[in-house]
């Protein structure tokens, strides 16, 4: 099947355009004792439904390497005690400043459609444009970017674009049409089917 991935970017803070606060509180702190056990449940929890795979194959010292690396961290929004979703930011130095990825975001599916994704996008864009103040090696930020392709949910990139960030380039390649893995092996099924059936 076909896959197109689109790129989107912020150059500048003032493009970003807050959203509402959620009827549901949400709380949103930065993971900041590294985890892999805990980095990888975000990882398949938030990915499962979508498709994430290139990390599935990650043995605990590779998670370990990738969650310490200079510029990375993992916000992580959480609704009564519950993690709901999180964001990961990746910095690196560039000629005209600091470029912060926000490389992975997203919500468990318990949490979507309930008003937290643009918060937790909003959070996620202001953290990144502040991250070299916590990094003091690193130079100021000047450019904030993420990139969303037709397997994520059908929400993302209108999200994205809603919150100030930009197209700027899209590509389209051919991969294997499988189906997603869920947050573990054979759970690709109607999660939300089998919720009805426990409560």
């Amino acid at each position: 099947m076909l896959v197109t991935t689109t790129y989107l970017e912020q150059t500048s803070p003032d493009q970003l355009r807050p959203a509402v606060e959620p009827a549901e509180p949400l709380q949103i702190v930065r993971a900041e004792e590294p985890s892999p056990e805990f980095s990888r449940f975000l990882y398949t929890a938030v990915g499962g439904p979508w498709s994430w795979t290139d990390k599935l194959g990650f043995t605990w010292n590779d998670w370990l390497i990738h969650i310490t690396q200079e510029g990375r961290e993992t916000w992580v929004a959480h609704h009564r005690g519950t993690p709901a979703g999180y964001a990961e930011l990746q910095a690196a130095p560039s000629d005209g400043g600091t470029e912060v990825e926000i490389e992975s975001f997203g919500l468990l599916p318990h949490a979507i459609g309930r008003g937290f994704g643009g918060h937790l996008l909003t959070r996620a864009l202001t953290e990144a444009w502040r991250l070299h103040e916590r990094w003091p090696a690193l130079p100021p930020v000047s450019r904030v970017w993420l990139h969303t392709c037709t397997l994520d949910g059908p929400h993302a990139r209108r999200n994205y674009e809603r919150r100030g960030l930009v197209a700027y380039d899209t590509r389209t390649h051919e991969q294997a049409d499988v189906p997603p893995p869920g947050p573990w092996p054979g759970s690709h099924t109607d999660t939300a089917a089998a919720r009805r059936d426990h409560t």
